[in-house]
């Protein structure tokens, strides 16, 4: 799949607008965000990328800033080898968990070690979303129970999962990049009970139902598929959904409700949210 770059100059060039600016991305379709000194670059599939919408997002801006922008269409090759070599880097969380590529050297002691090639896909653990994913599976005892990695990337909240004692793990995206890398990072880690589909919610028709569903995707597809969610959810399940900022959570959370589902828990991290809901 090709992929198109937009980079993003702000005046201010603070934090907090460039995570507002990723959020309201996020709703129309980008996919992964880079910081530089001094641009924010954000990638999007070329199919889905519309100046319009853009333009249209940014006069809503929410918060007062000057934003310009200027776009570029990516060789898959050539952004897989700029992407391994000069921005995935290894991530540790605390000394639990270090996630690494096969062209990092090893160092340190750490209780699970998660191997990634990234490829053409996201969710490597950079992005502050995935973290608080991963942050919230190493709090949970996932022995025995059956998981649903929704819009999986890298497949690395699956390999956590499986890790962590899940009895069978499926892993599913719609794209085919992704799809690829999860199956080649599934083998890496000989995470063996892993399942992963190419696809989206159609594919969970006809499955037996989940003991936990991650989605770590964002607002619009949160909102769209939740009833397909709840539809796979065992009854005391747990749904956790990420990949959207604070202001979304109350759609989000009356949308769960409206399906059934009884909100736990928000954890944060850098404005982005992780929030949990139970299946009674």
């Amino acid at each position: 799949m090709q992929y198109t770059r937009v980079s993003f100059i702000c005046n201010p060039n603070f934090e907090a607008v460039k995570d507002v600016l990723a959020a309201m991305l996020g709703r129309i379709g980008f996919d992964a965000f880079m910081d530089t000194e001094t641009t924010m670059e954000a990638y999007i599939p070329t199919s889905l990328f519309s100046p319009t919408s853009v333009d249209q997002m940014l006069a809503n801006f929410p918060v007062e800033a000057t934003i310009h922008y200027s776009a570029e269409e990516m060789e898959d090759r050539n952004w897989n080898e700029e992407w391994e070599k000069n921005y995935f880097q290894p991530i540790a969380i605390d000394n639990r968990l270090y996630i690494h590529s096969s062209f990092h050297p090893l160092v340190g002691e750490y209780r699970y070690r998660i191997l990634i090639d990234p490829k053409m896909s996201f969710g490597t653990g950079h992005h502050e979303t995935t973290r608080l994913m991963l942050e919230g599976l190493l709090e949970m005892d996932l022995t025995g129970k059956s998981v649903l990695d929704m819009g999986c990337g890298t497949a690395v909240l699956a390999i956590l999962a499986s890790m962590r004692g899940a009895s069978e793990v499926t892993a599913i995206d719609i794209d085919e990049w992704a799809y690829r890398n999860a199956l080649e990072n599934v083998r890496l880690n000989e995470a063996f009970n892993i399942q992963v589909e190419q696809g989206g919610v159609e594919k969970l028709e006809g499955k037996r139902v989940y003991d936990m569903i991650l989605a770590n995707i964002n607002r619009n597809i949160l909102l769209r598929d939740m009833p397909n969610y709840k539809a796979v959810l065992n009854r005391g399940g747990t749904l956790i959904i990420s990949g959207f900022y604070r202001e979304d959570i109350p759609a989000l959370r009356a949308k769960a409700e409206e399906v059934g589902l009884t909100y736990h828990h928000t954890s944060e991290k850098e404005e982005w949210i992780a929030v949990s809901f139970c299946s009674q």
